[in-house]
C-alpha cells in the first residue's frame, strides 16, 4: 500500500485513539445555539466544502468519495485500491496504513478478551501518565506538520489548531477508564466483524466503493465511542460553518469555523472548479502524488496490539 505522508507514529494503544479521532478532521465536542451563517455561505465554493462534512456526519463514505474528487481522479485510485496501491479517501481522514491492521485485530475471533489485556497493561487507572503523554504527543504533532514537508501551508495552520485542541481534549478524557474501554472494545469488535472486512487483503478484494459502503456503520461506531469520551464529532460536523472568503475564475478561497473539543477552528480552504464542480485543492494535490508514489509494502500491525491473524484468501473474500 502507498505510505501517506500524515500518518504519525504514536504511543501505543493511545495511537489508535488520537488517529480514529483525526478520521474527522472536521470535528468537535459541544452544542451551542445554532450561529449565524458566514458571508458568501450560499457560494458554490462554500456549499461544496459543507457537502462533504455532511456525508461525513451521515457515516457516507461512498457520497464523500463521489464528490471529493472528479470521476477520472477516482475511478484511478479505485483501480489502486484493488491492487492495494492507495486507501483513498482514507487518506484524507486520514487511517489509510493502519485501518486493514486495525480492522483484522478487532475481527479477530477472541478479540476482546487479548484487548481487555492489553488495556490493562498500558492504559487502566493510568489517566496521570496518559495525559502527559498525550501532551507530548500534542507537542510533537504540532511540531510534525509545521515542518514535516507535504503539507500545504493551510494544511499547516489547519491541523496545528486540530492537535492542539484534540490535545486539550485528551488531557481530561477518561482514557483509562476500564468501563468505558471494555464497552468500547465490545462496540468497535463487534462493528468491525459486521463490515466483513478482516484485514488489506479483504479491503482489496471488496474494491473501493463496496468497502467505503461496509465502513459507513464502522465510522458511526467509531463516532460514538469518542462521544461516549466526550467528543462528539457529529455535533461539531452539524455545528460547521462555511463562507466565501474569495473566488476568481476557477479558484477560490472559503472560510471554514467549527467547534472542537472546547475550542473554535477557524481556516480557510483552497478550492478549484473542474468540469462545473469545485473540489479541495489539496484533495486534487494528494490524489495526484499517490497516484505518483511507487507502492510501498504494507504497514505493520498497530504497536501495542495483538499481531492480525493472517491475511484471508482474497478469493474466498471475493
Amino acid at each position: 500500500m502507498l505510505s501517506s505522508r500524515r500518518c504519525i507514529r504514536l504511543a501505543p494503544i493511545a495511537a489508535a485513539w488520537l488517529t480514529v479521532a483525526l478520521l474527522v478532521s472536521i470535528a468537535g465536542c459541544r452544542r451551542e445555539p445554532v450561529p449565524e451563517e458566514l458571508p458568501g455561505a450560499a457560494s458554490e465554493p462554500a456549499g461544496a466544502v459543507r457537502q462533504l462534512a455532511t456525508h461525513l456526519q451521515r457515516n457516507d463514505l461512498e457520497a464523500f468519495a463521489r464528490d471529493a474528487l472528479p470521476a477520472a481522479e477516482r475511478a484511478h485510485l479505485a483501480e489502486a485500491w484493488s491492487q492495494g496501491h492507495s486507501r483513498w479517501p482514507l487518506t484524507e481522514l486520514p487511517l489509510d496504513e493502519q485501518l486493514g491492521p486495525l480492522l483484522a485485530v478487532l475481527s479477530a475471533p477472541g478479540s476482546e478478551k487479548e484487548l481487555r489485556r492489553s488495556f490493562e497493561r498500558q492504559m487502566a487507572g493510568q489517566d496521570a501518565a496518559l495525559r502527559d503523554a498525550t501532551r507530548s504527543l500534542a507537542l510533537f504533532g504540532t511540531q510534525y506538520v509545521r515542518t514535516q514537508g507535504g503539507y500545504s501551508e493551510e494544511e499547516q495552520a489547519h491541523y496545528a489548531q486540530v492537535i492542539a485542541a484534540l490535545g486539550a481534549w485528551t488531557a481530561t478524557a477518561p482514557m483509562g477508564d476500564r468501563a468505558r474501554a471494555n464497552a468500547a472494545i465490545d462496540q468497535l469488535a463487534a462493528a468491525a466483524r459486521a463490515t466483513g472486512l478482516d484485514g488489506d487483503a479483504a479491503l482489496d478484494a471488496a474494491g473501493m466503493e463496496e468497502s467505503l459502503r461496509r465502513l459507513g456503520p464502522f465510522a458511526a461506531a467509531t463516532k460514538a465511542v469518542l462521544a461516549d469520551y466526550g467528543l462528539d464529532l457529529d455535533r461539531s460536523l452539524s455545528d460547521l460553518r462555511t463562507g466565501l472568503v474569495e473566488e476568481s475564475g476557477d479558484q477560490a478561497t472559503v472560510r471554514i469555523h467549527y467547534p472542537l473539543a472546547g475550542t473554535e477552528i477557524d481556516t480557510t480552504v483552497s478550492l478549484t472548479r473542474r468540469d462545473g464542480h469545485w473540489y479541495l485543492t489539496d484533495y486534487l494535490l494528494h490524489a495526484a502524488a499517490l497516484l505518483a508514489e511507487p507502492s510501498t509494502p504494507p504497514a505493520p500491525a498497530l504497536p501495542g496490539l495483538p499481531a492480525p491473524p493472517p491475511p484471508s484468501d482474497p478469493a474466498a473474500a471475493r
